[in-house]
């Protein structure tokens, strides 16, 4: 029987030293982390920020805060719901963090973590990306993607879509909370079914997409953190290859001419070059790596 967790005394305590316990706390439950925190100690340092409702980031030069006996409790109880719950911090919080920009998050969607975003705030995508040019976020989820891009690049015309209604109601509350409700177009539909036409009007300098693309063999060893997000937005098939095949299969109607798609397909490297040996991908270096995130320029989709 796995032995109780530690009482957290509610007595102030500084930032430094509630982070220090809650670490504890976590170390000892064999919880899994990667939901926008990677180890314990990022996750305490997200439950306190929580209570002095500010970014993770901002919390490590508050060391010496005091925290009231109130928020030692509030930061312990999320503390235990974690251990108890085995769910995504995220969803406890309701709030998840992405390059430093907060957003709404429920189990209505699979929580923001693309590494794609790095490359958006990075300035990596800017060869593809004109004056005045335009975005599609595909597979938007809660919308992190074209918000980030959004408040990166506030010239560029940007649109969203996503199958789940549910995503979309998300990623609708996330445009309003960044003021983005007029900048950003959502649209409902399965892929390229959510475009009217491949018109002027819906072809892209740049589509950005993290599909769902998680073999079943992995699916079916997922620790319990990760099940707790929509099946939906994480199943790729057998291979994990399903939904890549049709985006790759229509990208090129939606694509300008120097236009390009990039696309993150995780841990599932040697699945994509299998499937897409034929394709002249180019792969971008994101904090995980070189082989989690391609981009496919529109002339190498046209006779694919």
């Amino acid at each position: 029987m796995e032995a109780s967790p530690k009482v957290l005394n509610p007595s102030p305590l500084t930032v430094t030293d509630c982070c220090t316990q809650i670490t504890q706390l976590l170390e000892s439950s064999q919880l899994h982390y990667g939901h926008g925190a990677s180890n314990a100690q990022s996750e305490a340092l997200w439950i306190v920020s929580k209570q002095l409702n500010v970014s993770p980031t901002e919390v490590l030069d508050l060391g010496d805060t005091i925290l009231s006996p109130k928020m030692v409790q509030d930061a312990l109880q999320i503390t235990h719901k974690r251990i108890s719950s085995r769910e995504p911090l995220a969803y406890l919080l309701g709030e998840a963090w992405l390059m430093g920009v907060p957003f709404d998050c429920t189990p209505q969607s699979i929580i923001p973590r693309s590494f794609i975003a790095e490359l958006i705030v990075n300035d990596a995508l800017n060869p593809w990306l004109p004056a005045d040019g335009k975005v599609l976020d595909l597979c938007t989820g809660n919308g992190s993607l074209a918000i980030l891009t959004a408040l990166h690049y506030p010239d560029l015309h940007i649109m969203a879509c996503d199958l789940s209604m549910p995503a979309l109601a998300l990623a609708a509350r996330n445009l309003d909370r960044h003021h983005l409700s007029n900048h950003i177009e959502l649209l409902q539909g399965d892929l390229w079914d959510a475009l009217p036409d491949t018109d002027e009007d819906h072809r892209f300098d740049l589509i950005i997409c993290n599909p769902p693309y998680v073999n079943e063999t992995t699916m079916r060893t997922l620790p319990q953190e990760y099940r707790a997000e929509p099946r939906e937005a994480l199943a790729g098939g057998e291979n994990g290859m399903d939904i890549i095949h049709r985006i790759i299969a229509g990208a090129a109607d939606y694509l300008n001419e120097r236009g390009a798609l990039v696309l993150e397909i995780g841990n599932e490297y040697e699945h994509f070059h299998e499937a897409f040996a034929h394709i002249p991908a180019i792969w971008i270096e994101v904090s995980a790596g070189d082989m989690q995130v391609c981009l496919i320029q529109a002339e190498d989709l046209q006779t694919n």
